[in-house]
């Protein structure tokens, strides 16, 4: 009760004192009730954690953030403040640190779920010590959690022309095409609408995409601010385009251009369909991993790579694609072997 008393008034001057008046604050506060036991109850403050947590996600959506990452941030925090019995300004890293322990154990959580969750609880404590709510972040002394580099699956040359031949609509085959040459995600190819693809210029204009929410299929904005591009098109996948959109009835440019699919049918649908053309794997996201992969052995730098892809930061291109192939592992090898036998000089 002692802690908590000291605790509200430093909360309650956190918007009149700087750093230093507030450790000294403390400090005096410390030294005041150090002989003293307050065992009288006292009417506890109310709990104001579901509007901190409302204001943080208001906060989020100014920023850009989009819906689907907004409902992510909402209900891990709410998960979090059910199981820890405090108000969110009370809460210590102790506590935090016991939620994340507990949290692998229960849920047999990987290492990269849980340092999510600690990423987006220290987002949110941040924003908190920011606006002045508390004192210090108690997610601050959690340290990110290690995990092991995590190289993406890609499509080989073959596994991709397997699934092309495996198509037997023109649709089908315009999607693997679209998918492969763009690097799209699948909800941005979902959103796509007629007028969005410029035959003149070879380019296609990535800004919407389909979600899913609560259940439902919705057309919002990207997953990110830099997820709104224009991808340029080769002449055959501009061609491809072109007659599958002739096959359409009365298409306009409103007109969507897979239209008529769940995004979750559609997963599936496609799914099946890599299944059964004989490739391992199946994961339609995969598409999107192998068109970065193919322009990272074709030397483009990551910032160009980057703006096609969409990605918001450059360090996550660098990081999720930018990693050595086996085969140029080989290569590097085979190379280094001639060096050191003095068949090929090393400047």
């Amino acid at each position: 009760m002692k802690q908590k008393i000291m605790e509200g008034i430093v909360q309650q001057m956190l918007p009149y004192l700087n750093n230093v008046q507030l450790q000294k604050l403390q400090e005096v506060l410390e030294y005041s009730f150090y002989n003293y036991e307050i065992s009288s109850k006292v009417e506890e403050t109310e709990d104001d954690s579901q509007k901190l947590i409302d204001a943080f996600v208001y906060a989020k959506r100014i920023e850009g953030c989009s819906e689907k990452t907004l409902k992510y941030y909402r209900t891990t925090i709410e998960a979090m403040t059910e199981v820890i019995n405090k108000g969110v300004r009370h809460m210590q890293t102790d506590d935090l640190r016991a939620y994340l322990t507990e949290y692998q154990e229960k849920h047999g959580s990987s290492r990269v779920t849980i340092d999510n969750i600690r990423r987006i609880l220290s987002s949110f404590f941040s924003w908190l010590e920011d606006e002045d709510h508390i004192l210090k972040s108690p997610v601050r002394r959690i340290h990110k959690v290690k995990t092991a580099t995590n190289i993406k699956e890609t499509y080989t040359d073959e596994e991709l022309e397997k699934m092309r031949d495996n198509c037997v609509e023109l649709r089908d085959l315009a999607i693997v095409d679209m998918l492969a040459s763009t690097g799209m995600r699948i909800g941005e190819l979902l959103a796509l609408q007629v007028k969005d693809v410029n035959f003149e210029d070879g380019t296609i204009r990535v800004d919407e995409s389909l979600t899913r929410l609560d259940g439902e299929d919705l057309i919002t904005a990207p997953k990110t601010e830099s997820s709104v591009r224009v991808i340029t098109i080769h002449k055959e996948l501009k061609d491809e385009i072109r007659e599958y959109i002739s096959t359409l009835y009365r298409p306009k440019p409103g007109t969507r251009l897979f239209a008529g699919r769940t995004k979750s049918f559609f997963e599936h649908e496609m799914e099946r369909g890599i299944k059964l053309s004989g490739v391992k794997k199946i994961t339609v996201h995969c598409t999107r991993h192998s068109h970065a992969s193919m322009l990272v052995q074709m030397g483009f730098s990551p910032i160009e790579i980057a703006k096609r892809l969409g990605h918001g930061k450059v360090t996550t291109t660098i990081e999720t694609y930018c990693h050595q192939s086996m085969d140029a592992q080989v290569k590097i090898a085979d190379r280094l072997g001639k060096v050191e036998r003095g068949e090929e000089s090393g400047v």
